[in-house]
């Protein structure tokens, strides 16, 4: 058992608060929405309205209405320019700022996979067609690079920090995450920005049906009949700040971030090595680097894809590591937001660890019998949850875990 003490250091170093946080997904925009579909288990998978699907084997996906983002458009001055991922990350933004009056970050560290593709996919049509638009192709190109929807959101409110984007697969968020709680932890820096995000692309949509790991059904993780995945979009936001600085500044203070782990199957391109040894080797850093047991986990966000390969290797080395924590994969409500994912989870795992919530795994009927887990099925419930830990696992092996504590824990 660890002792957090009120002192500034952890086991290995500072201790790294969260200060403010914001939130764009299928659940909704920002924390109270979100908080009220975790509640009810809402069900935001839907036909995909973005592109045409109907020669796709998935038609469905989590998405962020265009409604919704619209009121984007008036903190930033080109608003024509903005990506729709740009919108999302400008609202995700405002919401956490709004959180703190005087946060300064010296430093921004975002994870993606796509970037502002669908602006790529744009400008390639123009060019088959041999007919791009003197006009809209250079803004295309410009607004194409992933690092353009962070720069957009810092410009909408006065942000000149440094950039720093992380493209590691479905594992980005999270990598983002423990990046940024690295650096603070070490005490280079004070006040860091990190999180995550990515948009629905048509090129990745088929992509991932192409190979055949979406599926035609309901996205139902760790359930014993499931299919495979469905992709959702978002973006989270999360303000972190040595703990000692945001207490002296009088900082309201969401959640600890404690540990931080990190492993590479180097198994297979796409699947993972199915004895969960690189899910387990994650898990054991994250619990390494926070200096606690097992035992003192109170929930689990699982990656939780719903591919048969996926559930099996995580589920096998949540099992063997934990006994009876309880465990859910929010992604069969909203799916799979990729880059985002891990960021928008570590916000879920926040609201659980502030209302005592576990959060559902819906669409669950029943689970694998060679697979001993505490799956939270269907229909959220309450408990005590001081300490949270939140896997991201993606293509190539790459695997991420974070833990997060109450700060009155």
């Amino acid at each position: 058992m660890s002792d957090f003490s009120s002192s500034s250091h952890g086991p290995n170093g500072f201790r790294v608060a969260v200060v403010a946080a914001g939130i764009v997904s299928p659940l909704g925009l920002g924390l109270e929405e979100t908080l009220r579909s975790l509640r009810v288990g809402k069900d935001s998978v839907a036909p995909v309205e973005a592109f045409a699907v109907d020669r796709c084997r998935c038609q469905t996906a989590g998405q962020v209405p265009d409604a919704a983002l619209a009121e984007a458009s008036q903190y930033h001055r080109h608003p024509g320019r903005l990506h729709r991922v740009a919108r999302m990350m400008i609202l995700a933004l405002k919401e956490a700022m709004a959180q703190t009056d005087d946060f300064e970050p010296e430093l921004t560290v975002m994870g993606t996979t796509s970037g502002g593709m669908t602006f790529g996919e744009q400008y390639y049509r123009g060019l088959k067609e041999k007919q791009p638009s003197s006009r809209s192709a250079p803004t295309l190109i410009a607004n194409y690079p992933p690092q353009k929807p962070v720069m957009d959101a810092q410009e909408a409110f006065g942000i000149g920090a440094p950039c720093q984007i992380i493209a590691n697969a479905c594992a980005s968020g999270t990598n983002a995450i423990g990046h940024a709680f690295n650096c603070v932890r070490s005490g280079r820096y004070q006040r860091i920005l990190t999180g995550g995000y990515d948009a629905i692309s048509e090129l990745v949509f088929v992509g991932f049906d192409s190979l055949q790991a979406s599926t035609p059904e309901r996205c139902r993780p760790f359930d014993s009949e499931r299919s495979g995945m469905v992709l959702g979009e978002g973006a989270a936001v999360l303000a972190l700040e040595n703990l000692e600085t945001a207490k002296k500044r009088g900082a309201s203070i969401l959640a600890e971030i404690i540990g931080y782990g990190i492993s590479t199957d180097n198994f297979h391109l796409t699947q993972p090595d199915p004895s969960g040894n690189g899910a387990r080797r994650a898990m054991e850093g994250a619990l390494r680097s926070a200096g606690i047991s097992p035992a003192e986990i109170d929930y689990i966000n699982a990656h939780g894809t719903a591919t048969p390969f996926n559930d099996a290797a995580e589920g096998k080395a949540i099992a063997e590591l934990f006994n009876g924590v309880p465990v859910s994969s929010t992604k069969g409500m909203m799916g799979h937001s990729l880059g985002a994912a891990g960021a928008i989870e570590a916000i879920i795992c926040i609201l659980a660890l502030r209302h005592q919530l576990l959060p559902p795994n819906i669409n669950f009927r029943r689970g694998d019998s060679g697979l001993d887990l505490n799956i939270i099925a269907n229909q959220s419930a309450t408990g005590r949850v001081r300490t949270v830990l939140s896997n991201s696992f993606g293509f190539g092996g790459t695997n991420a875990s974070v833990i997060l504590r109450s700060i009155a824990a």
